[in-house]
Formats: C-alpha cells, structure tokens, sequence
C-alpha cells in the first residue's frame, strides 16, 4: 500500500500515471521513431529503462506532433517495482537530463487506466505573437506573425466551429481517425499585452481532436484576423468539407498540450 495515497497496489505490475511537460523543439513529435528519430516517448522510455532495465513502452493522451509542447501531456506505464511516486518522478527527471522534458506529477493508479482511452477531455492552448521584432525568449514557443490579427473578427469566424460538426476541412489528409465528426466545446481566443507587440491566446477544449485540427483551426483564424476571409467564410470552409477549403496550417511552434480530463483525475 502507498502510505500516502492509501491506495492498494495491484496484484500483478503496478501501473503509474504521469504528467508530463516538454519543449517539442528538438523532438519528431511524441510518438517513437522509425530509424532513432528524436521523440519524447523514446526519451521518456530509455529514462524508465534506466530505473528498470528492459524495454518499456508507455501509452500517452495525444500523440503531439513535431515541434508542439507540453505542458499537460499524460502519459502511463507498467513498472515492476512498486516505487513510491515522487521518488520515481525524481528519479525519472534525473535520468531525463538535459534533455527539455520534465515528469510534473506521478501517481499510481488502477490496472484498468490508460492513459489515451480513459480519457475525456484534451486541452490545447495555441499562442500567437503579433509584433515586428523577432522575439528572443519565446523563439519556438510561439507563432510570430507581423500585424496584429483583429480580435473581433476571429472570435465571430470561431464561433462557428464550436459544437458537433464534421471537421473534414480542418483535418490532415493523413488523419487515420474513423470520422471526421467531433464536438469541439471551446474555443475561446483572448488577447494580451506582450513586450513590443500583442499575443493572441487561443483555447480549445474537446474529447478528442483531428491530426492537425488545431493548427487548421488557427492558421484560418489567423487568416480572419488579417481580413484575408471574412467570418462567414469560415461556415463556408467548414460546409465544404473538403481539405482545400482549409485556410494555412499554422506552424507548430504556438502550440501547447495543457491537459487532459479524466472521469477521475489520477493527480488528485
């Protein structure tokens, strides 16, 4: 039993839940590579395999692409040893080092939890700064365009995208998802203050999204902003459920994984 938790390990393999926090400049993307390609998931696994020698294979909420972030990525793995959470977190961290990737949270959980499939809610947040310098600290961290985007006009063309619909427009055309039909139940675009510019912070909120869903929704939005569509276009995108009606997809560099919802959260 974990003295504090009070939780009751399983009989077989105890399962733990992580919470993790990467900059995906570096990586392919989360998912293991094909030929060694940089990812987070192989960087996470030879860290657990530092703890435990053998191979290790962890399952994760989204499978994030190259470039994008995390700040809320959940993963889980099976570990023979039943390690207290915090001392395996350290643990992890250590053995993650230099690399930019950082176990948050960990805690044990029931054998039937997965990390992807238990999952009900994904979070994303997308930043866009809008100014004519080059930025320094966020280089990577976010989409840098020159004229700030019209508030206005991209919080009308958003609002025709939120609830149930089908996003064929606003998906790769790689995407291996059954159906192009998801309810995104926010979508809500909030503009700050940010040194020598603007940052415009887009928040998007469903169960589960579309490979390059987000990006497609943005670097339309983006396109709003600029007076390049009008709002109504963006009905008009979405109705053509066709991937040429999509406007630009933005860079990965603005977008972050801020977290996943579960029935009941396994961080407490």
């Amino acid at each position: 039993m974990d003295g504090r938790t009070g939780f009751r390990y399983p009989a077989g393999m105890p399962r733990f839940a992580f919470r993790i926090e990467y900059h995906g400049g570096p990586f392919c993307g989360w998912q293991r590579q094909a030929g060694g390609l940089p990812s987070v998931q192989q960087a996470v696994e030879e860290a657990l395999a530092r703890l435990e020698p053998g191979e290790h294979r962890i399952a994760a909420a989204g499978r994030t692409d190259a470039g994008v972030h995390a700040t809320g990525q959940v993963a889980h793995a099976d570990l023979a040893k039943a390690w207290e959470p915090f001392r395996l977190s350290q643990a992890l961290n250590w053995h993650l080092k230099p690399l930019p990737v950082a176990v948050t949270d960990c805690a044990i959980v029931a054998d039937d939890f997965h990390a992807r499939f238990s999952a009900v809610e994904r979070r994303y947040l997308f930043r866009l700064v809008a100014r004519r310098a080059p930025v320094t600290h966020d280089r990577g961290l976010v989409w840098q365009v020159p004229k700030a985007p019209d508030l206005a006009a991209m919080q009308a063309g958003a609002a025709h995208l939120v609830g149930r619909h089908d996003f064929t427009t606003f998906r790769s055309a790689m995407c291996q998802a059954d159906s192009p039909v998801k309810t995104l139940d926010e979508i809500s675009i909030a503009e700050l203050d940010y040194p020598g510019g603007r940052e415009f912070r887009f928040t998007l909120r469903a169960r589960s999204f579309l490979h390059n869903q987000v990006r497609s929704i943005v670097g339309t939005l983006e396109r709003v902003g600029a007076g390049s569509w009008r709002p109504g276009d963006v009905a008009a995108a979405l109705e053509a459920r066709t991937r040429a009606a999509c406007g630009p997809v933005s860079p990965p560099d603005g977008l972050y994984l801020t977290g996943v919802g579960y029935p009941e959260g396994p961080f407490g």
